[in-house]
C-alpha cells in the first residue's frame, strides 16, 4: 500500500491540467465505441481548447462531422508519466468530455467537462478557471531537469532525503525525484513494499531554469545543515555490507 501523499505549495488543479496539456505528447480519445491513441497529433490554443490533427479519412472525422452538436461524444485521456523510471510512473490522468468541430482542417475539441486525478484525490476542474490558467513555466523542461539529476547528480537527490523526516525514510531502498514545478521538488521514496512521495517546497516559486537552480541550490544548502546520517543511508550500508 502506498503512503499518504502530502503536497506542500503544489500547483492549483487548473494548473496542473493545463501543464499536462502542454507537456503530454500523446493522448488517447475514447468515441462512437471505440478508442485510439494519438502521438504527437494535439496542440492547444491560448485559451485552452485542445486542436487534434488527424486523417481525413479517419472514423473519427466522420464521427465529428455527424455529431450532434453540444452534446458530449467523445473523451480524451492525458497521462502525466514520471520521466524518471520509477514503481507507479503515472503521476495524473486529466480526462476532458466534450465533442469535436472540424475547423481549420484539424479537430478541435470543445470541453463541457474536465476532470484531473492526482495522489490527493480526483477533482472537477473549473472550465473558465482550465481556460485562463497558464502551464507551469517549468513543464516543458522538466523531463530534462529531472533525469539529469538523477543521472548526473544521485549525491544531491541522496542529500536532499536529510530534509525529509526520518519516519518517512523508514526502510527505504531508493530515492528518487519524482516531479518538479515552480512550486517546488517532489522525491519518491521507494520501500521493498510500497512506496511514497515527499514535497520539498521552495522558498519562492521559481518563474524559470535560472531560479529554479537557486530554488535548488537554497535545498541543497539546507539540507548541507541538517543532521545525518537517515535511516536511507544507514539501510544502505547494511545492504552494501
Amino acid at each position: 500500500m502506498s503512503d499518504r501523499h502530502t503536497w506542500t505549495a503544489a500547483p492549483a488543479a487548473a494548473e496542473h491540467a493545463r501543464s499536462m496539456l502542454a507537456a503530454a505528447w500523446s493522448c488517447a480519445v475514447s468515441a462512437e465505441g471505440g478508442r485510439e491513441e494519438f502521438v504527437g497529433s494535439h496542440s492547444v490554443t491560448e485559451d485552452g481548447r485542445v486542436l487534434l490533427s488527424v486523417p481525413e479519412d479517419s472514423a473519427l472525422s466522420a464521427a465529428a462531422v455527424c455529431s450532434p452538436r453540444g452534446e458530449p461524444s467523445a473523451v480524451l485521456e492525458f497521462a502525466d508519466v514520471a520521466p524518471v523510471p520509477v514503481r507507479n510512473r503515472i503521476r495524473a490522468r486529466l480526462w476532458l468530455a466534450g465533442w469535436f468541430v472540424p475547423e481549420d482542417g484539424r479537430l478541435a475539441f470543445r470541453t463541457t467537462r474536465a476532470v484531473l486525478r492526482r495522489p490527493g484525490g480526483t477533482v472537477v476542474v473549473d472550465l473558465d478557471e482550465l481556460a485562463e490558467a497558464r502551464p507551469d513555466p517549468l513543464a516543458l523542461a522538466e523531463a530534462h531537469l529531472l533525469t539529469h539529476l538523477a543521472d548526473a547528480h544521485p549525491d544531491a537527490v541522496e542529500r536532499l532525503t536529510r530534509l525529509v523526516e526520518p519516519d518517512s525514510l523508514h526502510g527505504a531502498v531508493r530515492v528518487q525525484p519524482l516531479a518538479v514545478d515552480r512550486h517546488g521538488l517532489t522525491l519518491r521514496i521507494e520501500r521493498a513494499r510500497g512506496n511514497g512521495d515527499v514535497r520539498l517546497p521552495f522558498h519562492a516559486p521559481a518563474d524559470d531554469v535560472s531560479q529554479l537552480t537557486e530554488r535548488m541550490h537554497v535545498l541543497l544548502t539546507q539540507a548541507g545543515l541538517a543532521s545525518c546520517p537517515r535511516p536511507l543511508q544507514r539501510q544502505r550500508t547494511d545492504r552494501e555490507g
